[in-house]
């Protein structure tokens, strides 16, 4: 289900904004608290904000390719720097993470691919019925959170406070969406990040 620019919009915000429409597919990254400044996030998201109250939909193909580039491509850039510690490079850690990922995968919502880079997550699913965005996303970072401090024999901190997330608006955006996912991890090395897609089961990574 893709975003119907003539239907009504839920929107919350924290310090970034966060959209969500029913049923619409949601590509959602969130990151370790030491990846990057949550300043710099922040000054993306009011740039991309602006540039689609400037772009009304439905895109066409250039402004959908100029979206990409402006916003997902140049998050992604600063994200690639390896920013902080990097703690998802350990295998053990990130299979905290997919177990939360995996937990309420066709309850709650619906997966269709994600990646678990040194860093940061990002996911391409779909919210079920009534599930909230906010409240699933909380769910993922707070289970996560717990197990990996207990593991760590830490406690504090481990995300950034907040997430970036887009409503899909078109099957073409969709796929590059997806494929966007698939191809993330293409400079880094093998045992370092965790793949999976809904098509294929397993990639990087047993079927859980």
């Amino acid at each position: 289900m893709f975003l119907d620019p003539n239907k009504v919009i839920d929107r919350h915000r924290v310090n970034l904004p966060h959209w969500q429409q029913g049923e619409t597919w949601i590509f959602v990254t969130w990151r370790l608290a030491d990846s990057l400044p949550q300043a710099v996030v922040e000054k993306l998201a009011k740039k991309r904000l602006l540039w689609e109250i400037q772009h009304p939909l439905p895109w066409s193909e250039e402004e959908q390719k100029e979206h990409n580039r402006k916003f997902t491509l140049g998050f992604e850039a600063l994200q690639d720097d390896a920013h902080g510690e990097c703690l998802f490079s350990e295998e053990n850690i990130r299979a905290i993470v997919s177990s939360a990922l995996f937990h309420f995968h066709g309850h709650r919502y619906v997966l269709e691919s994600f990646v678990i880079m040194p860093n940061h997550v990002h996911v391409l699913f779909q919210p079920l019925g009534e599930n909230r965005l906010e409240e699933i996303v909380q769910s993922w970072k707070r289970f996560a959170a717990r197990e990996i401090n207990k593991l760590r024999g830490k406690s504090g901190s481990l995300w950034q406070r907040e997430y970036w997330d887009r409503l899909i608006r078109t099957q073409r955006q969709f796929d590059w969406t997806k494929n966007y996912i698939m191809k993330n991890p293409e400079r880094l090395l093998p045992g370092t990040f965790t793949l999976w897609s809904r098509d294929l089961q397993s990639l990087s990574q047993p079927k859980p």
